[in-house]
């Protein structure tokens, strides 16, 4: 078990995204790059609110919303722990919904599996 810093968190100001869902982010990005493991300790709220300038409730709402979602578990007198079954998952569930919303949009446009796959293909090139 791990107890990790408010310093492993960044927020980016000028983005969209609400400060909650980039920590949210963040957090699974952790996990699946197994930097974050089952049973490490996630900094207070207080921690990171104060790390990052931030209210305390946007810190807090986003360890709720990942307790519900099951990445994070609660202990009493310890915090908020990495939970175990969600840890064990790979990167692969990360990109899953990106690409679930590309297929929805190519089925909509009624592209064949070959030109989607052959267009995924050139983008993956091109950012090598």
């Amino acid at each position: 078990m791990t107890t990790h810093t408010a310093s492993l968190f960044t927020i980016a100001t000028g983005s969209s995204d609400p400060i909650y869902r980039q920590l949210i982010e963040q957090v699974r990005r952790l996990i699946a790059a197994t930097v974050l493991k089952p049973g490490d300790v996630l900094p207070s709220v207080r921690d990171v609110a104060v790390t990052l300038a931030v209210n305390p409730m946007t810190v807090s709402k986003a360890y709720n919303m990942m307790e519900t979602e099951g990445l994070l578990s609660r202990a009493r007198g310890v915090g908020m722990l990495v939970a175990e079954s969600k840890a064990l998952q790979g990167p692969d569930h990360l990109i899953r919904p990106t690409l679930e919303r590309a297929a929805a949009e190519a089925r909509q446009l009624e592209l064949d599996d070959e030109t989607v796959l052959n267009l995924f293909k050139k983008i993956l090139g091109e950012s090598k």
